[in-house]
């Protein structure tokens, strides 16, 4: 009898990961088993840099909102301390957009908190 070997599978999963690594500069996109460690490689980047992504925003939004309002003559921890005794509920990517494409708008929130 012959042995029986599901193809059908097998040719489904390799070229999902040889999809996957369309792109991928010589054998990466070619030769399986290199594709399947530079995917597998390249999803772990993806999943951790997903978190890494939201880190890094949030620093820039602070960075945004304290060189907002040091221009209006107080400091971020400051800011964001008044903000919150006073209940205004702004969080802080909209608080860095007012600060770098609305600075009137970003003036009128600090001086409300003043």
């Amino acid at each position: 009898m012959p042995r029986s070997v599901n193809a059908v599978a097998s040719r489904r999963r390799r070229k999902r990961i040889l999809k996957l690594a369309k792109g991928y500069f010589g054998s990466r996109s070619k030769v399986y088993t290199i594709a399947k460690n530079t995917v597998e490689k390249g999803l772990q980047y993806a999943y951790r840099d997903r978190k890494t992504k939201k880190r890094e925003f949030r620093a820039l939004w602070i960075q945004r909102i304290n060189a907002g309002a040091r221009q209006h003559g107080i400091s971020y921890s400051q800011l964001i301390g008044k903000l919150n005794a006073k209940n205004i509920g702004l969080n802080r990517k909209v608080l860095a957009d007012l600060a770098l494409n609305h600075p009137e708008a970003f003036k009128a929130v600090v001086d409300a908190v003043k």
